[in-house]
């Protein structure tokens, strides 16, 4: 195992971190014990050096995967022994990119210069980042893969063939994707499908992904958006979440992904939002399978799911202006089943 540090982009920082840590998770690896503590950072140990370039090209609240090269008074020799390798580098601040007149990186780039490397701040084959430990300890990181920011950019709901004025933006629901742990052939649920923001997520992370909606128009709008993005849908049905089925109606889910449909009353049939939840999520959350998770985005206090679920996240997150809502993750470790309740969980 290998450990690496991912630098978070600081948008939703609980969540950000909860997002690498189940997306190290679903590649095999999961968080780190004894990791430096270095802010704006979330450590995790990954299964090989090749397994950061794929947690990078899941993650969207991060910035770059980082391995740790030195610490404390090693920094310096370990910068010039690096510049042996007569590679061309870059160094920088971590939270501070542009580092300009900083006198630490400075020297660093002196010490690798004398090894017998080359400096490039444009164009680096090799890009070393300065930090500085809550202890106070300078450390001396390598990004060993970098986030595609613009990538979940260009899923934008304005840029998308079929637009609503309220869904949850690309990188809120690939962090809820990330949250469920999707895999690849993973099958996803989402009794809500909306615009299909989240199922399109899970999907394009390789999920086999299901989805209901009251609204026919929703759904022929999804699969257009599922069309723009390549992202092909197993089955979306369109009708009451709490009858519908599926062509495989005994096959379990690996997970249930979804944002009920809270204030959104055209999406409800006229049925409030609570009462809405309690009676379409325990039928879906009871077929996933022992081990899976259900992922569901939500106002803070709505209905919760009750034993034999346990909630082991619960982040409150601003998705739109005012509007706050909670990402809440449940496991089940034994037997299906379990009603919603309302009482804190």
């Amino acid at each position: 195992m290998m450990r690496v540090y991912v630098e978070l982009s600081g948008e939703a920082p609980s969540l950000a971190s909860a997002e690498a840590e189940a997306a190290a998770e679903a590649i095999g690896g999961g968080p780190a014990a004894d990791a430096v503590d270095l802010p704006g950072t979330r450590a995790v140990e990954l299964a090989s050096a090749r397994d950061a370039s794929r947690l990078a090209a899941r993650l969207a609240l991060a910035r770059r995967c980082l391995e740790l090269r030195a610490e404390a008074a090693a920094v310096g020799d370990t910068t010039e022994r690096e510049g042996r390798t007569g590679h061309a580098a870059a160094f920088r601040r971590l939270g501070r990119p542009t580092g300009g007149g900083d006198v630490d990186l400075l020297e660093l780039g002196r010490r690798y210069k004398h090894g017998g490397g080359r400096i490039d701040l444009e164009r680096p084959e090799r890009c070393f980042w300065l930090a500085r430990s809550t202890e106070g300890i300078d450390v001396l990181l390598e990004e060993i893969a970098t986030v595609d920011r613009p990538a979940a950019g260009r899923r934008r709901m304005p840029l998308l063939p079929f637009q609503r004025p309220v869904s949850l933006p690309p990188r809120l629901a690939r962090a809820a994707a990330n949250l469920a742990r999707v895999r690849p052939a993973d099958r996803v649920v989402d009794p809500f499908v909306g615009t299909g923001a989240l199922l399109a997520e899970a999907g394009l992370l390789g999920g086999r992904t299901y989805g209901v909606d009251l609204d026919a128009e929703m759904v022929r709008g999804a699969l257009r958006n599922f069309a723009h993005l390549k992202v092909v849908a197993e089955e979306l049905r369109v009708g009451d979440a709490g009858e519908v089925e599926f062509s495989e109606p005994a096959a379990p889910f690996d997970s249930v992904l979804t944002d009920p449909p809270y204030g959104r009353s055209s999406s409800t049939g006229g049925e409030t939002a609570d009462a809405l939840v309690l009676r379409v999520l325990p039928r879906w959350a009871e077929r996933v399978r022992p081990g899976g998770r259900v992922v569901v985005v939500s106002p803070a206090g709505a209905a919760r799911l009750s034993a034999p679920w346990e909630l082991r996240t619960a982040v409150p997150v601003r998705v739109h202006r005012s509007l706050t809502r909670e990402f809440r993750v449940y496991e089940r470790s034994e037997a299906p089943g379990g009603p919603i309740s309302q009482r804190p969980a």
